[in-house]
């Protein structure tokens, strides 16, 4: 089996923006953490995945099948949980949820009304009574529902309580057990995806910076420490961002093996969280 999402040099212009040819795949059975800064391009990839903007190079499929060409089938077996609610607020979700299940030919009542009450969700309360807590539970319940076979979120955690974000991270460790369902978990809170990520891709003002495994991130790249003494021109060229003070500096290096053996235990290397990598990458660069 192929990859279940695939984007090939993917273009998107705006005004004072540019997608550039952002490229990166998923394989059935993962999670794939999506990040970087605000505006760095990940809702934009988002919505030409899901074929909401025109798309201006590239290709996208998913499942194997052109997005474009394919709309109705892909959008069949894709599951949306946005950070924002997509809900007509004045209904119930049992309302609500007779609206959205003919739509999906493959909905479970069952599947649904499990995640209902697992999550307790009150079936006759208008969805604008909600917390965002459970407005996003609903929009997990009703992905499940229809046995979605990629999941696409974008920042679900958003502005929720550590319990609620808990409890979702929870849940996607879970469907993905059998690897018929994948994730794309575009997210700003990297510590959920230090927790749950299988991949990790990061854009950067509309490029691509890497998209890799997370084991790979952490084996490869560190966070240094050390004297001033210690930047000079062996070590600069591993350095992918470093804040300098009075006393010493702090950075971060990809090839962590080399420098290693470079700096000859003179400098302390600590192991990266993803927000160490993302911010070293788009704010604190080698000077």
């Amino acid at each position: 089996m192929g990859p279940i999402l695939e984007l090939n040099n993917v273009v998107k212009e705006f005004a004072g923006f540019k997608l550039n040819g952002v490229s990166f795949s998923l394989e059935p059975g993962f999670i794939m953490g999506f990040i970087g800064a605000n505006g760095s391009g990940k809702t934009t990839t988002i919505k030409l995945i899901m074929n909401l903007l025109h798309l201006d190079g590239g290709d996208i499929s998913v499942f194997g099948l052109d997005s474009r060409r394919n709309e109705q089938e892909v959008k069949q077996r894709i599951g949306f949980v946005y950070d924002d609610n997509h809900f007509y607020e004045e209904l119930t979700i049992a309302q609500m949820t007779k609206v959205v299940a003919p739509f999906y030919r493959n909905w479970d009542w069952e599947i649904y009304n499990e995640y209902v009450n697992r999550f307790g969700l009150p079936t006759t309360k208008k969805i604008k009574t909600f917390s965002r807590g459970m407005k996003m539970k609903y929009s997990l319940a009703v992905a499940l529902a229809h046995k979605a076979e990629l999941l696409i979120m974008d920042e679900p955690t958003s502005g929720l309580d550590p319990i609620v974000r808990s409890e979702l991270l929870d849940i996607l460790s879970e469907v993905i057990q059998d690897e018929s369902c994948s994730v794309l978990f575009s997210s700003h809170i990297t510590s959920d995806l230090d927790r749950i990520a299988d991949y990790v891709t990061l854009i950067h003002q509309g490029s691509l910076v890497f998209s890799t495994s997370k084991e790979e991130l952490f084996e490869t790249y560190a966070v240094i420490k050390g004297e001033r003494s210690l930047l000079d021109a062996n070590l600069r060229p591993y350095l992918v961002g470093v804040r300098e003070n009075q006393f010493g500096f702090e950075g971060l290096v990809k090839e962590r093996a080399s420098v290693e053996r470079m700096t000859g235990g003179k400098a302390i290397l600590e192991r990266p969280t993803l927000e160490d990598i993302m911010l070293y990458y788009t704010r604190g660069r080698a000077v």
